[in-house]
């Protein structure tokens, strides 16, 4: 609900849920999406590369580490891609992990 109040063109197109991480000062965002002009995997995550390097830089972070939530406190970025940890069932169904 909360997203299509901020981004009104992804009302009704967009939902969420929320789950705990065992860490006080990080969260993580679990997003499941059917892109409209499919696309890879690899392709959505070279596109997130690319924003994260670009217009995003200082925003947007983008790992391909093997992480737990425990690295990234204290970063300063809203939200960091872990591209390991998103799958695509086909290129019109993807799960991305930020």
């Amino acid at each position: 609900k909360a997203v299509g109040k901020v981004l009104p063109e992804l009302n009704g197109k967009l939902t969420g849920m929320a789950f705990r991480v065992p860490t006080p000062n990080v969260s993580v965002v679990d997003l499941t999406c059917r892109p409209e002009k499919g696309a890879s995997y690899d392709e959505i995550k070279a596109a997130v590369k690319v924003a994260s390097e670009g217009s995003m830089k200082g925003i947007l972070g983008y790992t391909e580490d093997d992480v737990v939530s425990t690295d990234f406190v204290g970063d300063d970025r809203s939200s960091i891609f872990d591209a390991k940890a998103g799958i695509a069932l086909n290129k019109n169904f993807v799960k991305l992990v930020t």
